[in-house]
């Protein structure tokens, strides 16, 4: 085999072949991934935004392939950062080291069976999911409703696709109809599948064995890892993108969840194979047990929710007996549906009866819903991961926030990294490419009362309103809740009126608020978690991040409240290992929205004194971008007025992509678009006359001229067309993306109750039902 060329050969392609330029952190990074992999030591490593660290492990990692001959895995958290892996990096990167490699790199996108057609159900060897309201994929016809044509519609497609890939269907169909022609790994008959040749799930991970780089998610990643299942061919480097996010997805994947509900549809599916009696009173005693209870954290089983658990594991047990096939090849599909939801119940009755010592258990009501689900889940996954996924590869876990408070030692905790029995790692900080200091402000308004529990203030809402005012606009809030973002919304529309339209998270969907926002400097947007990690908004439309409070978990939050209370028994500081870690994790990323580009400019105000005053304030402060920083009120109202007044023109933020392998046509100008010259005339003239009324605020708090923070000057990009896109799908005030869309599906394919998607998705349970009825899914318990 002849020699590979070395990695800075590679990266030189690399650079060149996607426009980009050298960047001393990305090949800082890029060399410490190399190093890892040839050492076999875990790696840890911080890159700032704009440092391009997507390159500086996925060339390493195609290096390494080619060298061993077996696949790299890169994991992400979101569908953006996979759909951007495998549509944008790795075609360029392939075309770009193609010639010095010999052959093209290769490169697959994994996911779980949910997102494949079934052969084997599409010729009925399922019974239906929904046999009372739905027609059977056998039985369908164009006039059987909107599901039903859409079934058809997937009948036709399955003649067609090569792939089988639900992703690859646009547009896209509901859940309803989507179950009807998928399964779940539990649910397959695997090898005994009589199709089990033409299976799509089956060829693609065929197909992944012989590629360099496998693209997944970190649930997937986890459940191949913890259950043995050989879903992701076999590898021995897996690079963990977005690793921040990575303890969170890996608890929620072995979460557990008993419902009154799951029992009873349990029961309705094994009906037609076994004596389901006993199942359905014993879902009775279960209901009757949580009703005893309030919600929250339990210590212990109670006799009542005992004596109804064991009754139900009795009970699934008898029918999983009754399921049981004299052989195997008298396994159907009606019958292997049976059991795997018997399965589930079984396991989850058995986890709890066992009271594991790092398992929490806990109560939970949707009021709304009428449903309350028994949870549990561990308290702690640092062990598990250390065993199941440190243990047996080379771990790259990279993010633009691992290093809390000036140390990785926060983050290496949770992963199980630290204590005795740990593995070796390392961890690097590969910096920035921007100047934090010059480009940005960190403002603490330390003479705002700190927050308390009965909504903001009346000064924190003037504080609001005068920074905005000082900033023309050009502002994200970053609220600590959605009834606190909404509020703070209402407010300032009616403090400012027409000069300053404010947008709120959940009125439209979020891209096309995004875009409205960035398309008009006047304009704000308000909005909370999803916001604070998603937005993207490079340019002079923002200038300003508003956050109004130090965002630790809930109080009565029982995963975070139980690791505490651990931490602090064995002499920790429990407050600052769990509350502290979440918030610094949670502040940098909101403040990272500020500085996306060289040239960006601005401030980001913090309105909870605490910042400054409280004994943890200095662990928060670090884990932030270097900005400069300041609690000067006047100065932060002058430097807002002046890079107001200097401004460049604001920038467009692109439409939404598609995945294809199509160039996209050229859409003709809508009356919309041939309208924005008026628009931005309208704009600029409420921009003249709100930006008088700011200076002349700035000079009542005593600024006098406008020379400080020269150096939040930047020069004008040519300006660009911002094209609006059209509202979709509204439920209850709240527009649906494709994206959320789907992390509706993931969230209910996870199990998360109601509230719980609710409180993911940061829109109200009213919004999250309808949106439901309208795709046909069902949220765990309903």
């Amino acid at each position: 085999m002849p020699e590979l060329p070395s990695l800075d050969e590679l990266m030189s392609a690399a650079v060149s072949g996607v426009g980009g330029v050298p960047r001393p952190g990305q090949a800082k990074m890029a060399q410490a991934v190399e190093h890892a992999i040839e050492t076999g030591e875990h790696l840890l490593v911080q890159a700032g935004t704009g440092t391009g660290k997507s390159l500086a492990y996925l060339v390493p990692a195609i290096r390494h392939a080619f060298d061993v001959n077996k696949p790299a895995v890169v994991a992400t958290a979101t569908l953006a950062l996979q759909a951007q892996i495998v549509d944008r990096d790795m075609p360029r990167l392939a075309d770009a080291l193609e010639p010095l490699l010999g052959r093209r790199p290769t490169y697959a996108l994994v996911k779980g069976r949910r997102n494949y057609l079934c052969q084997h159900k599409l010729t009925g060897g399922y019974p239906d999911d929904d046999a009372d309201t739905l027609l059977g994929v056998g039985q369908v016809d164009a006039d059987a409703g909107r599901t039903g044509r859409e079934v058809v519609r997937l009948r036709e497609w399955a003649n067609e696709t090569d792939s089988g890939d639900r992703d690859e269907l646009v547009p896209g169909v509901s859940e309803k109809a989507w179950r009807q022609v998928s399964v779940s790994s539990h649910e397959c008959l695997g090898s005994k599948c009589p199709v089990v040749e033409e299976c799509f799930v089956e060829l693609a991970r065929a197909d992944a064995k012989e590629v360099d780089v496998v693209v997944t998610n970190h649930s997937f990643m986890a459940i191949d890892a913890f259950e043995g299942r050989q879903m992701l061919p076999e590898h021995d480097v897996v690079v963990v993108d977005e690793a921040h996010e990575l303890v969170d997805r890996v608890t929620a994947t072995i979460t557990d969840e008993l419902t009154t509900g799951t029992i009873s549809a349990a029961a309705k599916r094994c009906g037609r194979l076994a004596d389901t009696d006993d199942l359905k009173r014993s879902a009775d005693l279960l209901k009757d047990a949580l009703e005893q209870h309030q919600e929250g954290r339990l210590l212990g089983l109670s006799d009542p929710l005992e004596m109804a658990i064991r009754a139900i594991l009795d009970a699934a047990r008898s029918i999983a007996s009754e399921l049981k096939p004299k052989n195997p090849q008298d396994n159907d599909g009606v019958r292997q549906m049976a059991r795997a939801a018997i399965d589930d119940i079984f396991s989850t009755c058995e986890r709890i009866l066992e009271e594991r010592e790092l398992d929490v258990l806990w109560i939970s009501h949707n009021a709304r819903a009428n449903i309350t689900a028994l949870r549990v889940a561990p308290m702690s996954v640092a062990m598990l991961m250390r065993d199941k996924i440190f243990g047996e590869r080379t771990v790259v876990m990279t993010s633009a926030t691992l290093e809390l408070g000036g140390s990785f030692d926060a983050v290496a905790g949770t992963l199980g990294l630290r204590g005795a029995g740990g593995p070796a790692w390392n961890g690097l900080d590969v910096g920035s490419p921007f100047d934090y200091p010059k480009q940005g402000i960190a403002y603490v308004a330390q003479h705002l009362p700190a927050p308390g529990r009965d909504g903001m203030s009346e000064q924190a809402f003037e504080e609001i309103e005068t920074l905005i005012r000082a900033a023309g606009g050009r502002t994200l809030g970053l609220f600590s809740s959605m009834r606190a973002a909404q509020s703070a919304a209402e407010a300032m529309r009616e403090r400012l009126g027409d000069d300053f339209p404010v947008l709120c998270q959940g009125e439209d969907q979020m891209g096309t608020l995004v875009r409205r926002f960035a398309s008009d400097a006047n304009t704000c947007l308000f909005g909370t978690m999803t916001l604070w990690q998603g937005v993207d908004v490079p340019g002079s439309s923002l200038q300003l991040v508003i956050i109004d409070r130090i965002p630790f978990p809930r109080p009565d939050d029982p995963l975070a409240s139980a690791r505490s209370q651990a931490i602090a028994k064995m002499g920790g500081n429990g407050f600052m290992a769990v509350s502290g870690t979440h918030a610094a994790l949670r502040l940098a990323q909101g403040a990272g929205r500020l500085i996306r580009h060289a040239d960006d400019r601005g401030v980001v105000a913090f309105l909870d004194s605490r910042m400054m005053t409280a004994r943890y304030a200095g662990f928060l402060q670090r884990s932030l971008p270097p900005f400069w920083p300041t609690t000067d009120r006047a100065l932060i109202l002058k430097a807002l007025a002046r890079l107001d007044q200097n401004a460049p023109p604001i920038r467009a933020v692109a439409e939404a992509g598609t995945r294809s392998t199509k160039a996209p046509t050229k859409k003709p100008a809508t009356s919309q678009q041939s309208g924005q010259a008026g628009a931005d005339a309208a704009s600029e003239a409420r921009r003249e006359e709100a930006r008088s009324r700011a200076l002349a605020a700035a000079q009542a708090a005593g600024v006098s001229g406008m020379g400080t923070a020269s150096a939040l000057q930047a020069p004008p990009p040519k300006p660009a067309p911002v094209e609006e896109s059209a509202r979709t799908a509204v439920t209850d005030g709240h527009a649906w993306t494709a994206e959320a869309d789907e992390e509706l599906r993931e969230g209910i394919g996870m199990g998360l109750t109601l509230d719980e998607l609710a409180d993911h998705l940061e829109m109200s349970e009213d919004a999250v039902v309808a949106r439901c009825e309208q795709l046909g899914l069902r949220p765990q318990g309903s």
